[in-house]
């Protein structure tokens, strides 16, 4: 396995070389339209990673890869910005909802969906990590019809670009908007067999991360075992679940009345019993970091700890 800081500016990719093997990189900007996908020109003209969207992304900025039009020279260019940084890449993510009831929003997700993987290819990856997506005002029987309209081409479109999909099993049901059932159909077990049940590639699974089963009040561990084919991306995320919140607004409140997104070792998971888990089953992938946690702030100091941190908590198991 290996241990990876989740980061979320240039800045910070050189500072995550400190507790580093591989650096996850969003390829997502902002997701609704093609036309954010800001541009920097490098040496010779050629297209490098930018910090843009700062507004649209609550930690750290976002920056992303380009992958409109993405050429095998710019994935040069990626790979040496890595090198000079001493770090690599995972994966890459974009997370948007390609079941939005809006087709106009919808189509916009899923043809940039097909980039990335496309840019995956290209930088000689083999991860790509994103949401199924869902219509948040219908049942998971009514999304399923579609669900599989969408999927079933996404899939076979990622197997000939040699690219397996991680989805993450995030419920995306925090606040208003999200009401009543999220924007990820992802989010447990029973689903999940379903998904791979009906769309049976080998290229299909799951970025896991244990936090969102602390969110739904799961075992984090409980999958493992029977989905260990399926993991192929872990997020190293931790979660705190307030009882003294829920004791005055109860579990049906918005979620981000009674939880905090936490680092590793921070919230309420036992990273000891995870991680052995996770050797358990021979898992032997990327483990992310992802930095939520707003105790460190939005600094790239802040930023440098919750790292440090994470790092000190999971070294032991690698």
């Amino acid at each position: 396995m290996n241990f990876t800081p989740l980061v979320n500016s240039k800045r910070q990719l050189a500072a995550a070389a400190l507790a580093v093997v591989l650096v996850f990189f969003f390829a997502r900007g902002l997701w609704w339209s093609d036309k954010t996908d800001a541009r920097a020109q490098g040496a010779g003209g050629r297209v490098v990673p930018v910090e843009v969207g700062k507004a649209e992304r609550k930690f750290a900025g976002v920056t992303h890869i380009d992958v409109s039009g993405f050429t095998g020279t710019q994935a040069d260019d990626v790979h040496a910005l890595c090198a000079r940084h001493s770090v690599g890449i995972s994966g890459l993510g974009y997370y948007p909802n390609p079941l939005d009831p809006d087709p106009v929003v919808s189509g916009v997700a899923v043809n940039h969906l097909k980039k990335v993987i496309v840019a995956a290819d290209k930088l000689g990856l083999k991860n790509v990590n994103t949401f199924v997506g869902r219509d948040w005002t219908k049942t998971v029987d009514e999304n399923w019809p579609r669900f599989l309209k969408t999927w079933k081409p996404l899939i076979a479109f990622a197997e000939d670009h040699g690219i397996k999909i991680g989805i993450e099993n995030c419920p995306m049901s925090f606040s208003r908007d999200e009401w009543p059932g999220g924007k990820n159909l992802a989010t447990s077990p029973v689903i999940w067999r379903r998904m791979f049940s009906d769309i049976p590639s080998k290229s299909f699974g799951l970025n896991y991360d244990p936090s969102h089963f602390v969110l739904q009040q799961m075992d984090p561990i409980s999958p493992l075992r029977e989905f260990k084919h399926k993991l192929f991306h872990l997020h190293a995320k931790d979660m705190t679940v307030h009882p003294e919140r829920l004791n005055e607004v109860g579990i049906f409140d918005f979620p981000k009345q009674w939880h905090t997104p936490r680092i590793p070792g921070l919230g309420d998971i036992n990273w000891a019993r995870f991680m052995a888990a996770v050797y358990e089953v021979g898992y032997d992938g990327p483990v992310c970091v992802e930095v939520e946690d707003g105790t460190f702030g939005a600094t790239l100091a802040g930023r440098k700890q919750a790292l440090r941190v994470s790092r000190n908590v999971l070294e032991p198991y690698f």
